[in-house]
């Protein structure tokens, strides 16, 4: 057991939002109690003992500053000291303009550098109710993830007048030696990038029959899915092939900006990015999938470069919970009823592995500069992190989990009407603002 002077924070959650709040609390030299039932308990969907493990996508998403928010978002957190950022850096693997990572070499970076730590303590249990709000010199931060335990879930439902949950869904991943490279190409859209995808081109035809198999295909606990709401950005391929026949082409399989190795350009192309540094697995971009794993194998291996695939993960569904933050938290992510319990992570309504990351991060900047008695940093809706902020904090009768956009910053001054230059300037504008926030000017 380490030294201790001073309060202690626990943070509960061991995911992306739970290691960057306690790495970044511990740097700060505060004494924190990192807390996860993991490995005396998993969830449905995580298999490894690691802390912040990826169950989803391996992909981070847009590396690209100037012009993708959550791009933008990535730079804001490195000038805070993200952690995710720093094991993201040690652990990517080639993915043309997005950051993707080895899921392993991830999350085994983020736990050493945690259980290493000397203001760290590690424990293994279940948490199964919120704090009192007279815990003593104690902080606690709930990071428990979209997975929360059901015992602490009914918990804080309860307290916070009522859970919020949605349900999405995670792709297949195949094996690097089974896909047919006399069927595919490589190369990124719109030759950007390094040429790290696998593209899997169908014609005409053979789009037909798979959207016609996907739609006929039996999926997995139906009528547990069926009538429940489903994220936006993690829609099952199946569900969006409901949509109308050519959804996928203008989507998930379209073609745009690829061309095979005589020039054409395919009726549809399933992209394939890899999952590890040796390559020897790789994701199926955009098919998250609810359909039962034999059906998985049936309807994917129709296209050409998959028909003797082998699967080393199918596609899951599971539930993500996230309360009705506008009602329940500030916007420096502390409870309106108990000061001293912050939450962080998907739970507060921000939608994204770098999102929650960030909410992590943030909320263990406030509650240090609190404990610390330093001077309060505002995050304004200049910068990625401030519009999140005000998102998860402001009145909405229709709050819905929000990714990382444009959208959300304040407007400039100045209308811009193209497009990329209001994003270069949008983006130049929030780092000189965390710049200013990280460094503040003297007087």
């Amino acid at each position: 057991m380490n030294e201790r002077t001073g309060p202690v924070v626990r943070v509960v959650g061991g995911g992306l939002a739970g290691s960057e709040a306690a790495y970044l609390l511990a740097n700060s030299g505060i004494s924190v109690e990192l807390v996860d039932m993991k490995p005396k308990k998993f969830t449905p969907a995580h298999e490894s003992g690691n802390f912040a493990e990826l169950v989803c996508s391996n992909s981070l998403k847009s590396n690209d500053v100037w012009f993708n928010a959550c791009g933008l978002l990535k730079e804001e957190m490195r000038m805070l000291g993200s952690l995710t950022m720093e094991a993201a850096a040690r652990s990517a693997v080639p993915a043309g303009a997005a950051l993707a990572v080895d899921r392993e070499k991830f999350s085994g970076y983020v736990t050493k550098k945690l259980l290493s730590h000397p203001r760290i303590s590690v424990l293994s249990e279940e948490v199964t109710a919120l704090p009192d709000e007279n815990d003593g010199d104690r902080y606690t931060i709930i990071a428990t993830g979209p997975l929360t335990s059901d015992a602490l879930a009914a918990d804080i439902e309860k307290k916070t007048g009522g859970g919020l949950h949605f349900y999405d869904a995670s792709a297949p991943i195949v094996s690097a030696e089974s896909i047919d490279m006399s069927e595919a190409f490589t190369g990124d859209r719109y030759g950007k990038g390094t040429g790290d995808y696998i593209n899997c081109p169908m014609d005409k035809e053979t789009y037909g029959r798979f959207v016609d198999e996907l739609l006929g295909a039996e999926r997995a606990r139906l009528h547990e899915f069926e009538k429940r709401e489903i994220f936006e950005g993690c829609m099952p391929i199946e569900v969006m092939a409901a949509r109308g026949r050519d959804t996928l082409r203008f989507g998930t399989l379209k073609p745009v900006g690829l061309w095979d190795g005589e020039g054409k350009r395919p009726y549809a192309v399933l992209q394939l990015r890899r999952e590890d540094v040796p390559g020897t697995a790789y994701n199926l971009v955009g098919c998250q999938t609810n359909l039962k794993f034999s059906e998985q194998k049936r309807v994917f291996s129709l296209i050409p470069a998959l028909r003797n695939a082998e699967f080393l993960r199918y596609g899951v569904m599971h539930r993500n919970t996230y309360i009705h933050s506008p009602d329940v938290l500030r916007r420096d992510f502390s409870f309106k009823n108990n000061e001293k319990l912050c939450f962080a992570g998907q739970m507060t309504g921000v939608e994204g592995y770098v999102e929650s990351a960030a909410s992590g991060l943030l909320a263990a900047l406030h509650l240090a500069d609190r404990i610390l008695k330093r001077g309060t940093r505002v995050f304004d809706e200049r910068t990625v992190c401030g519009a999140l902020e005000t998102y998860i904090s402001t009145p909405n009768r229709d709050f819905q989990p929000m990714n990382a956009n444009f959208g959300i910053l304040s407007p400039l001054p100045v209308r811009i009407r193209d497009k990329r230059e209001r994003y270069r300037a949008l983006a130049e504008r929030s780092l000189s603002a965390m710049r200013e926030i990280v460094s503040p000017s003297a007087d």
